[in-house]
């Protein structure tokens, strides 16, 4: 069984050295490994990054992106001769446009997103000086597991990837595993639109992270390590292995490895993830078996996001109580992207809860008379401006029928077109489904095309069936993108009717 789950493991690593999904490289690798051919292939065509061969530059299309200009950026570039692919968010909405050189290296045009000054007082405190003395380590070490685990239920710390679920039930459920072989993953592969606040976590405060997944290890008796992060963040993966060398001779015992996303939005779920990462393409998986109990390579797993770790170090150091008092509305402090129409996109550390007028007056302000908002992402839909009080948090967004999400923060001013934007995100979730659910794979593709056909005939009755595949596509998906992925059309169809009407058609 070990060996041939390494001759998996390997497979996604194979196909990146060979430049991906180039003629006769699946039979290549396919007799080296020992990994059928039709799975090779199957997986070299799931991943973006290996799909398609060649040199090229790779622009954003995300939401903020097409905010600040994309569409223009890529007229310009292909007028001066460059190969030009159109390509889904690439997590870097406070400097936007930006795209991708041939070597998967930044290229911006914005300035760089801000973050909160520098405060001790912050349990991440992203403007602040990175450590590499990992006290909080040796502490957790002193007290021992069981301790950890009790400060981490008193912090409050609810998982900042997106679901809000307690993290002290994970590392409990792992450690309580009568299976001894036990595996801790970070989840790095940032990939929801208007969110980038790990990747700051990465390049400020590796350390941090690398620190809080050492004491992850440490509890769940965890062997071994990976670190899955966004193929996309080059920048991110330099810093981060910068921060194994530093604590690995605190970690004699385990094995911390960095594995290289290649380009698949849903591996952000975590079932995908552990697909990923055993060289499978990333398509969840039911649950239950959970992680904690089955997770990779059927062994008891912690996942947990970038974010989430980060917030481990001050926990162990300052106490659970002190954490929770940071937050207002609900534990803690958090991190907080903010893009689009604001006058300093960026990061900013705030106590959880606050709403978008407070998130909007760190960031220097609104640009222009604010319309709408996306509170967590391209996932969480659009809110009106009479939300904006709201605290943003994570059960207060759903009583308003969004979520906070990955607090992916996106402001929309009254110059954008609301039909446009949600088209702009449903281009995204069609390009994104993973195909293995079929209210999924065909009801993006069905959202979108109808919401294309109303912007260019001008005519509603194009849209009179969205509801119906919306509530299709969320009862019958496994996952969260399916779940969620209509919700850019029909929150913006439930808050903006008039941008909906019978129009121009768009020539």
């Amino acid at each position: 069984m070990e060996r041939k789950n390494a001759r998996r493991f390997v497979v996604l690593d194979e196909l990146d050295q060979q430049g991906g999904n180039r003629p006769g490289v699946a039979a290549e690798i396919s007799a080296r490994t020992g990994v059928p051919e039709a799975d090779v292939h199957g997986v070299a065509t799931f991943y973006s990054l290996l799909r398609t061969p060649g040199d090229r530059t790779r622009v954003c299309q995300g939401l903020s992106c097409k905010l600040a200009g994309s569409d223009d950026l890529v007229t310009r570039l292909r007028d001066a001769g460059e190969v030009v692919e159109e390509v889904s968010c690439l997590g870097q909405c406070d400097r936007a446009p930006v795209a991708l050189d041939t070597n998967l290296e930044l290229r911006t045009w914005g300035e760089p997103g801000d973050v909160t000054p520098d405060n001790p007082d912050l349990p991440m405190n992203l403007g602040g000086a990175d450590s590499s003395e990992f006290a909080a380590l040796r502490r957790a070490q002193e007290v021992g597991p069981d301790a950890v685990i009790a400060q981490l239920k008193a912090s409050g710390l609810q998982g900042r990837g997106g679901a809000g679920f307690p993290a002290h039930y994970k590392w409990a459920s792992v450690r309580s595993q009568a299976e001894t072989t036990r595996y801790v993953v970070i989840n790095a592969d940032e990939g929801e639109p208007g969110t980038f606040k790990d990747r700051e976590v990465m390049l400020r405060r590796p350390n941090l992270m690398v620190e809080g997944m050492a004491i992850a290890a440490y509890v769940a008796g965890a062997q071994r390590c990976f670190i899955y992060i966004r193929g996309e963040f080059k920048d991110c993966i330099r810093a981060v292995q910068g921060a194994i060398d530093a604590v690995q001779p605190h970690l004699p015992d385990v094995q911390i490895d960095i594995v290289h996303g290649h380009g698949a939005y849903i591996c952000g779920e975590e079932t995908a993830l552990i697909e990923a990462l055993e060289g499978r393409r990333g398509m969840p998986r039911l649950k239950p078996p959970f992680p904690t109990e089955q997770g990779l390579w059927g062994k008891p797993t912690l996942m947990n996001n970038v974010e989430t770790l980060a917030c481990v170090p001050a926990i162990v150091q300052r106490g659970g109580d002190w954490f929770r008092a940071q937050g207002r509305t609900e534990a803690g402090s958090k991190l907080y992207c903010v893009s689009g129409h604001v006058q300093r996109p960026g990061v900013y550390e705030l106590p959880l809860g606050v709403s978008l007028d407070e998130l909007a007056a760190a960031a220097g302000g609104y640009v222009g008379t604010p319309l709408a908002f996306s509170p967590g992402g391209a996932s969480s839909g659009v809110l009106p401006m009479s939300n904006r009080g709201t605290p943003l948090d994570f059960k207060a967004l759903v009583e308003a029928g969004s979520m906070l999400g990955s607090a992916g923060v996106v402001v929309l001013n009254d110059t954008v077109d609301m039909a446009l934007a949600a088209q702009w995100s449903l281009v995204f979730f069609e390009d994104e489904s993973c195909g293995q659910c079929t209210p999924c794979r065909v009801g993006c593709r069905m959202q979108r095309q109808s919401l294309q056909r109303y912007l260019e005939e001008g005519d509603p009755a194009h849209l009179q069936h969205c509801e119906d595949v919306a509530w299709e596509m969320e009862e019958g998906s496994i996952c969260g993108l399916g779940q969620v992925a209509s919700w850019p059309l029909t929150t913006a169809m439930k808050h903006f009717p008039q941008a909906f009407e019978r129009r121009e058609p768009n020539q």
